[in-house]
């Protein structure tokens, strides 16, 4: 197989804003205020002293019942002031010729950097107005029509091949890895779902822009993975490694 045969294999969670909070427990653990301000979708629980446990027991804002993972980004703010996301769209993609296996439970990763002052990788995080709105991904934040259809949205590609030993690791980074023309490396060989975490914003976007942790280019993006791990498991063998588009679920 191909892995342009991988096109349109995905489910999707579409979650609404939860809440803000200056918490991170995957960087800060226990200490809570130490973090830039985040915001926050899926789990509406999480905060520093959150766990697998915790995050399991509590509700979503997810509209598959089974989501209860933490997923946040650092706050937008438009001329200083915080802007809360209309929602969030959760692609889980197949981007890997072999099978894929559901996230292991409790895993914990970052996306992004939120130090970065100049251009990520586009492949890892950039900003648009929507895939109809005609403006291309960018690094910078560009001026969107501010309506429902093409306003600001910011994306965050994680990683999809883990290391198969380590929940998380010293940069919560270095036990993933991302595949490479549909192979995951050698280092990290267990293949698993591709998330892409979308916020969608009430906002034009434009110079005003900027992000809690520092200026327009410091994207990122954290996920504790909290899912039902029966229902993650239908999920990735009944569409991902079914090479089915499941669409957003009830």
């Amino acid at each position: 197989m191909a892995p342009r045969n991988l096109r349109g294999v995905n489910f999707i969670s579409a979650c609404g804003f939860s809440h803000r909070a200056m918490d991170d427990p995957i960087v800060f653990p226990g200490r809570p205020g130490m973090s830039h301000d985040h915001t926050f979708v899926g789990n509406a629980t999480t905060d520093a002293f959150s766990t697998l446990r915790s995050l399991r027991v509590s509700a979503t804002t997810c509209r598959r019942a089974g989501d209860t993972a933490g997923y946040w980004m650092p706050t937008l703010l438009v001329n200083g002031q915080p802007v809360e996301p209309r929602s969030a769209t959760i692609y889980y993609r197949r981007r890997t010729v072999s099978p894929v296996r559901p996230f292991p439970a409790g895993l914990k990763m970052i996306a992004g950097s939120s130090r970065a002052t100049t251009p990520q990788d586009l492949g890892v995080t950039f900003w648009n107005c929507g895939a109809n709105a005609g403006v291309a991904r960018s690094a910078d934040v560009p001026t969107c029509a501010n309506d429902r259809g093409a306003g600001l949205r910011l994306h965050v590609n994680f990683p999809n091949c883990w290391d198969g030993t380590n929940l998380d690791s010293n940069d919560h980074q270095a036990h993933m890895a991302y595949s490479v023309r549909g192979s995951c490396p050698a280092t990290h060989p267990v293949a698993v779902p591709a998330i892409s975490l979308i916020f969608r914003y009430p906002s034009a976007g434009g110079p005003a822009v900027s992000l809690s942790s520092g200026g327009h280019y410091s994207a990122h993006a954290d996920f504790f993975n909290a899912w039902n791990q029966g229902a993650l498991t239908s999920l990735v063998r009944g569409c991902l490694n079914a090479l089915r588009h499941c669409g957003r679920g009830t």
